[in-house]
């Protein structure tokens, strides 16, 4: 089963720049878009195989999430009931009978840190969003995906030491990312590949994707009750259509 994950930076233009060929070519069995700045009665698609599923912020032209899925799931949730996050359409769950899958598009924490408050504030909503999953239903797995807006550790962007106080490398930002895994959750990635000089986003300025001096925000996170189910985690690096790249897992 073959999961992939992409914040597209607008799913209009992405598809001018061959985004439906590029899903019918990898066929996954899940695909979790993030920022895709429309509304669904925008976009025109000709995915068959996939049920389509569109958490869209009220605000045009502005994040949103959406996920295709070749099974239909049990549920569907678009939030946790809190209006200021619900609002930006950050948050879409599908329920599957042997685990959550949980698209995700965290708030960046923005030039000066200035919406950084709001973002921990999200972080926190999530974590004990997904931790309340586990206690309701323990015999089924988590899997969250998506951009988090967060170099986790030094390896995981090119220049660490200008970039420390700077939002996506703060050190709340970090810190929240550790406590989140120490309470049960896997970097799928980073389980396979320890590796430097492997990121998903790349600024548009400076030819930086060209020259990889990039960052690794976007994440497949699993709990470790479902770490038996893993078998491959990636980055297709090589994608073009966004300032994002996709990323993947395999499960057995």
């Amino acid at each position: 089963m073959k999961l992939l994950s992409w914040n597209v930076n607008g799913i209009r233009a992405c598809m001018k720049k061959g985004f439906l060929e590029w899903v019918e070519k990898q066929n996954p069995d899940i695909l979790c878009i993030q920022e895709t700045k429309a509304q669904s009665k925008q976009v025109l698609m000709n995915l068959p195989a996939y049920h389509r599923y569109w958490n869209s912020a009220e605000k045009k032209g502005y994040s949103g999430v959406l996920t295709f899925s070749k099974e239909k799931p049990i549920s569907v949730a678009k939030g946790f009931g809190i209006r200021k996050f619900d609002s930006e359409g950050r948050f879409l769950q599908l329920e599957y009978d042997e685990f959550y899958l949980i698209n995700l598009y965290f708030p960046n924490a923005q030039r000066l840190l200035k919406r950084l408050d709001f973002k921990l504030e999200f972080n926190d909503t999530i974590l004990d969003y997904v931790q309340n999953l586990r206690v309701k239903k323990p015999k089924k797995g988590i899997i969250m995906c998506g951009d988090f807006n967060v170099a986790h550790k030094e390896i995981d962007l090119k220049n660490p030491k200008s970039n420390v106080n700077n939002a996506g490398f703060s050190p709340k930002e970090r810190e929240f990312f550790t406590k989140f895994l120490e309470k049960g959750y896997i970097d799928t990635f980073r389980d396979f590949d320890k590796s430097a000089g492997k990121y998903t986003w790349w600024t548009y300025r400076v030819n930086a994707r060209e020259r990889n001096i990039g960052w690794r925000i976007d994440y497949f996170i699993i709990n470790t009750e479902f770490r038996s189910k893993l078998e491959s985690a990636f980055i297709l690096s090589d994608v073009i259509g966004s300032d994002h790249c996709p990323i993947g897992i395999v499960l057995s």
